[in-house]
């Protein structure tokens, strides 16, 4: 075993108000023993250069040896977290706090109008029904019932057009395969229709015939992390068992599709299918169903751009694309004659980046302005009819209903604003609110700014940086920088419960938008792709630099925290810049940048990160950055905890462990390097309540001790404002 002793100096602390200080004078001593990690002498070639992977073994998930791996590591880092003197103060904070009532905008399908909700504590949310406003209203699915520890979950339900049948999806441990069950909803009876084995599906009815789903084949080996790289369209018809189910589409050897989807447009008319090899670009192709022998017509041929069908009326079809519109625009087209030289634009391209909606027979298309919503009002004329005056500046999601509708709900939120439902009239355009939920957190007492920061190369990146108001900005705040940039995804404003948590400590709690990123449409996405990967570390560099020189916070009180894409950014920026952060958690990460694409669906991430095996230069690109591959004997790490769930069949986990054996093998100085890995648990969807308050409790207990805290910041009582 390797032994080693780390000292924490606890230091003095600033208060979260102003002049309030507290000194701490003791000091913790924590035995850590490392369970030993073998090592193997496996060696790749690429390019003519040998690289060492002592840690393949690791990657078997089915093997005794990996499974006394994982609990030996669990017991070591369980046994450190167990020694923080304030992690149960810390559950129990945030356990009080997530004890409200969360609810859930309502949805109408058929004779009935659904909800989620969670009265407080609930390990999932639970669906409810009532026919007429006023009626009590009944439990219809309530996934709580599913499994005795809460570890499956719901996933994404489809109703049929009348509302009498609906599909759900269901994750057992976290997976991302899913099992379907069918339901009617008048007799409340489930059919014996189940179907198993769907991956990032959805369900789309035809008709009360059955639905479209989306599947790849069994791998050959572990389930949970062999490779799947064909996905196929299959209709399920009900009362048909599933090997009975028709191939729409997918399954040719010679051109695989990593994502397909295909969806049925509201009228019924028409089937679209979207074919991808990657996460970003997509082939588009339409079948008439109102036609029995109806082949399936080509709109895009190429996967140059993100396209998909959002609405049709009768033959003219309505397409939301970024071809030739980096930050996308709806156009028009005929269905009989549907390739790109005939599309009209519709709603066209602006300087901010578009999500459009629809509902009550009109387009509503959300814009993002510097990460903050902003949505306009059209009709089927594509005649802007009005702006929707939002309660705030932060994030609005949810415009969308059904075309009959004359009302349809939204949320709002920001960092420092709990999510609340607003009821929108979709004629006069007045909103109202809906419900506010009852929380034990006042955003009064909080303020949150958006900033504009300068990266290495120059480039303006936006970030927004959310505290307790009345901190004092002398560089020792607690603060946790947390970021993503990839895939197109962009960080809007939204409360978290964990962060409130985190906040009233006296923490600050910043969110840069960082190249990689959709905030911007697709160049800012591009610009941290590939060979521009790069950018994005330095993006978040250049962060974490803004908040010291700034005095929001110094390098002892910085910790950087992101997960699955994220995980990487912190991997990368925590091996580039060890001395830039106190404390680096991440969670979920793709870590070994030369065999990613080697796992479950991980080839088609190659968009955003290109392939060892491609060039001799991405080769050299990737194995300058690979968090693995750049842990370095003799440097002094930060004290990091890497978190990740034992079912993850997105991300697998192999990444974590290999990268936490590096780190432990390597690691110079006193600085912790553990690993915590959830069991039962997969990429991050559908964990339970419960799990989910004791990971924040002990990533927060772990982050707050290693920053020289032995009890918790002091909360501030007093109100202070302004």
């Amino acid at each position: 075993m390797k032994k080693i002793f780390f000292v924490l100096s606890v230091i003095a602390f600033m208060m979260a108000c102003k002049n309030d200080t507290k000194q701490q004078t003791s000091k913790n001593y924590i035995e850590l023993n490392y369970p030993e990690t073998k090592k193997v002498d496996t060696i790749d070639t690429y390019f003519g250069n040998k690289v060492q992977d002592p840690y393949r073994w690791l990657e078997d998930d089915r093997s005794e040896e990996t499974e006394n791996w994982v609990t030996t590591q669990n017991k070591t880092t369980f046994g450190y977290l167990e020694k923080i003197p304030f992690r149960n103060d810390l559950k129990k904070r945030l356990s009080d706090l997530w004890n409200y009532e969360k609810v859930g905008s309502p949805f109408k399908e058929g004779n009935y109008t659904y909800f989620y909700k969670n009265d407080g504590l609930q390990n999932q949310y639970v669906v409810y029904r009532f026919k007429n406003e006023g009626d009590e209203p009944e439990v219809f699915l309530d996934p709580n019932t599913f499994s005795k520890d809460g570890t499956t979950s719901l996933g994404s339900m489809s109703f049929s057009k009348d509302g009498t049948l609906l599909a759900y999806s269901i994750s057992e441990g976290g997976s991302d395969w899913r099992k379907v069950i069918v339901k009617n909803t008048e007799t409340n009876e489930i059919l014996g229709d189940t179907i198993v084995d769907l991956k990032f599906s959805g369900m789309s009815w035809r008709g009360n015939e059955g639905f479209y789903y989306s599947s790849y084949d069994k791998p050959k080996g572990s389930e949970l992390s062999a490779k799947t790289d064909q996905h196929k369209v299959y209709f399920h018809k009900l009362g048909t068992s599933q090997k009975e189910d028709e191939l729409i589409f997918g399954g040719t050897p010679e051109e695989k599709h990593r994502y397909v989807f295909g969806g049925v447009t509201d009228d019924g008319h028409y089937l679209t299918i979207s074919a991808s090899t990657s996460t970003s670009g997509n082939k588009l192709f339409i079948k008439d169903l109102t036609k029995p022998d109806s082949k399936l017509v080509t709109i895009l041929d190429h996967t140059n751009s993100d396209s998909y069908v959002i609405d049709n009326v009768a033959s003219t079809l309505y397409i939301v694309t970024n071809l030739d519109a980096p930050n996308q625009k709806i156009v028009t087209v005929d269905a009989s004659n549907p390739s790109p030289q005939h599309w009209k634009d519709f709603i066209p391209e602006t300087k901010n980046v578009l999500s459009p909606n629809k509902g009550g027979g009109y387009f509503f298309a959300e814009y993002m302005v510097d990460a903050v919503s902003k949505v306009l009002q059209y009709d089927y004329d594509g005649k802007l009819v009005r702006e929707v005056e939002l309660p705030g500046v932060g994030s609005a999601n949810g415009f969308g209903t059904k075309k009959e509708e004359k009302e349809l709900y939204y949320s709002f939120t920001n960092y420092k604003t709990p999510t609340s439902i607003y009821k929108y009239n979709i004629t006069n355009g007045t909103s109202e609110l809906y419900r506010k939920p009852k929380i034990d957190f006042d955003p009064e007492n909080f303020e949150s700014k958006q900033v504009f920061y300068t990266s290495k190369d120059g480039t303006k990146v936006p970030m927004i940086i959310t505290y307790k108001k009345g901190v004092e900005l002398n560089g020792k705040n607690p603060t946790i920088l947390y970021g993503y940039g990839g895939f197109n995804i962009s960080l809007t404003p939204s409360f978290s419960i964990a962060n409130a948590v985190w906040m009233e400590q006296g923490g600050i709690y910043a969110v840069p938008n960082l190249r990689g990123g959709g905030e911007y449409g697709k160049k800012w996405h591009d610009a941290g792709t590939k060979m521009q990967k790069q950018n994005v570390f330095d993006d978040f560099i250049a962060a974490a630099e803004y908040l010291i020189e700034n005095k929001y916070t110094s390098s002892e009180y910085l910790a950087i925290r992101g997960g699955s894409n994220g995980g990487l950014l912190v991997g990368a920026t925590m091996t580039q810049r060890p001395d830039l952060m106190k404390v680096a958690l991440p969670a979920v990460g793709v870590l070994d940048m030369l065999r990613y694409h080697t796992f479950t669906a991980g080839a088609g991430w190659a968009y955003d990160y290109g392939t060892a095996e491609e060039s001799k230069a991405m080769f050299e690109y990737l194995n300058g950055y690979s968090p693995v591959h750049n842990v370095k004997e003799g440097v002094q790490y930060p004290a990091t905890l890497v978190t990740t769930g034992d079912h993850d069949d997105r991300v697998v986990p192999a990444h974590s462990f290999k990268f936490a054996a590096e780190l432990q093998a390597k690691q110079s100085g006193n600085n912790p390097t553990l690993i915590r890995i959830e069991t039962k648990a997969g990429h991050g969807a559908g964990t339970p309540v419960s799990k989910t308050i004791e990971q924040y409790a002990d990533i927060f207990g772990f982050t707050l001790f290693n920053m020289g805290y032995q009890v918790l910041p002091e909360k501030v009582t007093k109100d202070v404002k302004g």
